[in-house]
């Protein structure tokens, strides 16, 4: 989607639509871009900032979980909390009860950008279990840290998501990373970047992808606003895994020697 900047009301009415006009029948997880609520406008944060729990934000996505009968990953908003403010990722599950969170560990402060002058660092990766499966949650710039996904794989991730406001000029970083983080982990891969015009010239790359544990692309959306969907079969993926058992090879330790030769 492409976030009206600085509206909340204006940016829950847009997701309320798109799922109204777009979402399958029988969906287990709805999963919404970061910063849906206001846009990537770091100085609309504050202001916008509304508590995880009590809030218009929180009570929307409840409601169409509840509503649809589905979990629903919340991409992110700006919670504040105490004196504090975050990138928070909500989760709801189908009953619409808010049952995590997690908070963005890494914060994109660079090109222009100045996330960490409005926001605090989350302080850890957090695994959600959603019928069964393990999502293992990121926000946008921490796709650059292959450590947080690895923890993932290890703590036993079925599925990585990474919701983003990713910005157009970097289609091949955003492209490769998703990919990698897939294949490296053996997990699927939920990808989604907002679409459109932010402010100033820039835009967000629009570019959303579901990626299998291979690598694969098995649906994507490129442009524009939408939902794109797919069905997830983790007997194939447990299966792979079992007959190409790479995280078996990790090793606990890999501190590296650094030797000096003398002639």
């Amino acid at each position: 989607m492409s976030s009206v900047i600085g509206d909340v009301d204006a940016n829950i009415e847009k997701v309320k639509k798109l799922v109204a006009e777009n979402l399958k029948s029988s969906t287990d997880v709805l999963i919404l871009p970061e910063v849906w609520t206001v846009g990537w406008s770091c100085s609309h944060f504050r202001q916008t900032a509304q508590d995880l729990f009590n809030g218009s934000v929180s009570e929307f996505l409840s409601a169409i979980a509840k509503s649809y009968n589905m979990n629903v990953i919340g991409g992110s908003f700006i919670t504040k909390q105490g004196d504090n403010y975050y990138n928070t990722c909500p989760v709801f599950d189908k009953s619409g009860r808010l049952i995590c969170s997690y908070s963005k560990m890494h914060l994109y402060s660079y090109y222009g950008c100045d996330e960490e002058k409005y926001v605090s660092t989350g302080e850890s990766p957090v695994i959600v279990e959603l019928d069964g499966v393990n999502f293992g949650l990121s926000i946008c710039y921490d796709i650059r840290f292959p450590e947080l996904y690895r923890a993932y794989a290890k703590a036993g991730a079925d599925i990585l998501v990474n919701c983003a406001a990713w910005g157009s000029k970097k289609p091949v970083p955003w492209e490769m990373m998703t990919k990698s983080r897939a294949i490296e982990n053996q997990c699927y891969m939920a990808a989604l970047t907002q679409s459109g015009y932010i402010e100033n010239g820039e835009y967000n790359l629009g570019q959303s992808r579901i990626i299998d544990y291979k690598g694969d692309e098995i649906s994507s959306i490129m442009d524009g606003e939408g939902i794109i969907s797919a069905d997830i079969f983790l007997d194939l993926m447990y299966d792979f895994r079992k007959k190409s058992p790479v995280l078996n090879d990790i090793k606990d330790n890999y501190e590296v020697k650094i030797l000096c030769v003398k002639y």
